[in-house]
């Protein structure tokens, strides 16, 4: 491969007629090469070298204000893929070591035989040329890797969370990928039972299809959090949030997967407490947690989602939601109880007093609109209720975790 443009050659001597005779010597374009400067001193050709940043250059090593080693010293940072010939005297081979150093090509004496230079210069530009292709090996593979991250990230997400890689490999692929090299917040995951689908999926390309709408709805709703998205080995969707969402982040991805693909997947979020590593553990825990869920019945699910949207509706009660949801009050409390664990009194305590908490938290709001705002009518019986959950008041509570955030 030879060079489309001319490699760019700047010839130093303080002698004119050296360097007309070197300019005159060579057929450059047979080269590859053009003389687009001579210098009569180091310091005129120390800017022009750095201002058409030249390939090679052709110095004498005794030149006025500058002599040649301190020139490629200047170039050899300010250029360092630039080649040097040193044209010199028999007496100034005591230059030799600091050349060698400074990574000279070769030197060519004073007469100059035309033959040896052409040699030189035939090599340096052998030389130019392979640097010319590494460096365009190189883009290319720079090139084909920004292309790839995604599946980087992807196959070292699976890894990740399978424990297949130490601290310091996680650390590194981190790094390597841009990605936060701190633990990360929060881990989900969504499943999608394929036997839910309302239309018959009769193809691999179908089901791809749908798992991309999927992902696309779920990383709406996850932006602008910082978070990585991939699928496990079982094309369970999974997300690695560095920037906590909220818990009804889960929610509004079933119902939107619901109310635009008309199929429905089960979603979970789980926080991550204990390091780079226990990425593993809640994984696990997040892949089970889906699993069962899928044990659920629609009814169980609809009554759970009802619950999810409509927590801080103070008149919200069993019978109400039994008619949204034309069942019977006995038969939806059974259901409840059976595959929720909990009866509807409780589960519905439950969310409000966890939401409560994320307000106590994340707020300045007063224990009377937080008790509003997640569906109570009398700060007393929130209260009440705030105490029998966690164990003390909400005042208590919120005065607790800013003594342990002081701390």
């Amino acid at each position: 491969m030879t060079s489309k443009v001319p490699y760019r050659v700047l010839i130093a001597d303080d002698e004119p007629i050296i360097r007309e005779g070197i300019r005159d010597a060579m057929d450059w374009s047979r080269l590859g090469m053009e003389v687009i400067h001579e210098a009569e001193d180091g310091e005129e050709a120390l800017e022009l070298a750095v201002q058409s940043k030249i390939d090679v250059l052709l110095v004498d090593m005794n030149m006025p204000f500058l002599d040649g080693i301190g020139l490629m010293k200047r170039l050899r940072i300010e250029l360092p893929d630039c080649r040097f010939v040193i044209i010199t005297g028999h007496d100034e081979f005591a230059y030799a070591q600091e050349a060698i150093r400074l990574g000279v090509e070769d030197y060519i004496l004073k007469p100059v035989n035309a033959d040896h230079l052409w040699q030189v210069l035939f090599h340096v530009k052998e030389e130019l040329d392979n640097l010319q292709r590494q460096h365009e090996y190189l883009e290319k593979a720079s090139e084909q890797l920004t292309r790839n991250i995604p599946l980087l990230r992807d196959r070292f997400c699976k890894d990740w969370v399978e424990g297949q890689l130490s601290p310091d490999e996680i650390r590194e692929q981190l790094e390597f990928l841009k990605l936060p090299v701190t633990c990360p917040q929060q881990l989900g995951v969504i499943r999608w039972p394929e036997m839910t689908a309302t239309q018959t999926l009769t193809t691999e390309g179908d089901r791809q299809l749908f798992l991309f709408a999927i992902e696309n709805i779920a990383e709406e709703l996850l932006q602008p959090n910082q978070h990585v998205m991939f699928r496990d080995r079982q094309d369970m969707i999974c997300f690695v949030l560095w920037e906590a969402a909220p818990e009804e982040t889960v929610v509004e991805i079933e119902r939107n997967v619901q109310q635009y693909m008309k199929v429905t997947v089960q979603a979970h979020l789980q926080r991550i407490q204990q390091g780079l590593s226990s990425l593993v553990d809640v994984y696990r825990s997040c892949r089970e947690h889906v699993c069962r869920e899928s044990q659920l019945s629609p009814l169980a699910r609809r009554a759970r989602q009802v619950l999810q949207e409509y927590y801080n509706n103070p008149d919200l009660t069993l019978e109400g939601l039994a008619a949204a949801l034309q069942v019977s009050p006995v038969h939806l409390s059974r259901v409840l109880k059976k595959e929720l664990g909990a009866s509807f009194v409780n589960f519905l305590t439950q969310m409000r007093i966890r939401k409560a908490i994320q307000l106590l938290n994340a707020t300045n709001a007063t224990i009377h609109e937080i008790a509003e705002q997640v569906g109570y009518e009398s700060q007393h019986y929130f209260s009440t209720a705030f105490k029998k959950v966690v164990g003390v008041s909400p005042n208590q509570y919120r005065k607790g975790a800013a003594f342990q955030a002081e701390e």
